[in-house]
């Protein structure tokens, strides 16, 4: 849990650097792609991570540029990337003077009080398990995939070794 504004944008600043560099490995023609036929796909899931940033911020009252709730999925992820990127940019900018204390000041999210830290923290987790979602599918379309906290299997090729089992 964090207890200062400046642990969070640390821990952001890192996440969401590893989340662009996975989102700019994805290619148009990939983001149908699908785990099982009802299932989401690459797209919606990398959309899903984007919105999410603003939705999360508008429930703290944090209105993050061009946000809107009634926006539709773009058709292609360099859209997708630039407007992560955007919120993610304000994200930072906007808290980044904020006092500790707003860490606890509550919110409604999604039905529940959650502390200000608690939505950050959430967020931050969010995007983690969305990326694991996403590196099933890239495989799936035949895409690379970078490591993030070790490498990835084409990664150990490049230092011309074996990948672990």
């Amino acid at each position: 849990m964090y207890s200062t504004i400046n642990e969070f944008i640390a821990d952001w600043t890192q996440e969401s650097s590893a989340t662009i560099k996975l989102f700019q490995l994805i290619t148009d023609k990939s983001l149908n792609q699908k785990v099982y036929h009802e299932g989401r796909t690459l797209g919606t899931i990398v959309w899903h991570i984007v919105f999410t940033v603003g939705e999360m911020m508008s429930a703290a009252g944090i209105q993050l540029p061009d946000f809107d709730l009634q926006e539709k999925i773009p058709s292609n992820i360099n859209a997708m990337i630039d407007k992560y990127k955007k919120y993610s940019d304000s994200l930072i900018e906007t808290i980044k003077n904020f006092d500790n204390s707003k860490l606890n000041e509550e919110y409604n999210v999604y039905g529940e009080n959650w502390k200000f830290k608690e939505l950050l923290k959430g967020l931050v987790y969010h995007q983690i398990h969305h990326r694991g979602q996403l590196t099933v599918l890239m495989r799936q379309a035949g895409l690379p995939v970078t490591g993030i906290y070790g490498p990835s299997k084409e990664e150990w090729k490049q230092f011309g070794m074996e990948a672990p089992e």
